[in-house]
């Protein structure tokens, strides 16, 4: 069976709620195990057992949280154990132009160094799933959408 790890961060419980979509949206994966927590909870160990790691952290000044580079920091003792495992991101910021696409690059490009495969989407949300304050039904629909799509991706590559 294929494990989705979802990490998140979250102040306001917006990127909490987020979380709850996007693991509503990979469990809809059959063969698909999905096991979300928040960033304090989770473990290098919790990382490395995971097929897909999904991160999501409110934006901050363009960024991702302090607590989600914290664990991103210190998954340096586990550097090129991640690689071949899909990643992907969702954020939710203050405002639109508030820095939601640079927050979710940020947390893709920690990915990539690890040697992660990201999927990307053509037609809208290319890096992930956004959304501004209390996200609306239309913003869990696309998380609902990327937890789909990161574990089909994932049980694809694990079959």
């Amino acid at each position: 069976m294929a494990k989705i790890l979802i990490v998140y961060d979250s102040k306001t419980g917006n990127t909490e709620k987020m979380a709850f979509a996007v693991a509503e949206g990979a469990r809809q994966v059959k063969g698909v195990d999905v096991v979300v927590k928040k960033v304090d909870q989770t473990s290098l160990d919790d990382l490395l057992a995971a097929d897909g790691i999904i991160m999501g952290s409110p934006t901050y000044y363009g960024q991702m949280s302090a607590k989600l580079k914290a664990l991103i920091d210190e998954s340096v003792k586990i550097h090129g154990k991640l690689e071949g495992k899909v990643g992907a991101a969702f954020t939710s910021s203050g405002g639109t132009a508030t820095g939601a696409e640079t927050t979710l690059l940020s947390i893709l490009h920690t990915m990539l160094v690890h040697g992660m495969i990201v999927q990307g989407r053509a037609d809208d949300k290319h890096y992930g799933a956004a959304a501004v304050e209390t996200p609306d039904e239309e913003e869990l629909e696309y998380c609902r959408e990327l937890g789909k799509r990161t574990a089909t991706l994932v049980k694809k590559l694990k079959t």
